[in-house]
C-alpha cells in the first residue's frame, strides 16, 4: 500500500473543502521558517519534504498541513 503522502487522500464522495481560512498565528510563522532557514543554508526544501514523508502513517493522517511542516521542521533542526 502506497504511503499516505503518495496516495492523494482517502476516496471519499464529500466534497473538496476550498474555502480559505485565516492562518493562525503559529501557521504563519511555520510556514516562514523554512524559508529563513533556506536563507541561512541550514536546510533545503527537498530536506523538508523528506521529513514529512518520514512521518509514520497514523502520525501524517493525524496532523494537519501545517502540523507535517511543524514535524518535519523539528526533526530536521535536531539532526
Amino acid at each position: 500500500m502506497p504511503r499516505p503522502h503518495d496516495r492523494g487522500g482517502w476516496p471519499t464522495d464529500e466534497p473538496i473543502e476550498q474555502d480559505d481560512h485565516a492562518w493562525l498565528d503559529w501557521e504563519r510563522q511555520t510556514a516562514v521558517l523554512p524559508n529563513l532557514l533556506k536563507s541561512k543554508g541550514i536546510m533545503v526544501t527537498d530536506e523538508l519534504r523528506r521529513g514529512i514523508e518520514a512521518l509514520p502513517p497514523d502520525e501524517y493522517e493525524r496532523l494537519t498541513y501545517f502540523e507535517r511542516w511543524s514535524a518535519s521542521l523539528e526533526m530536521l533542526l535536531v539532526e
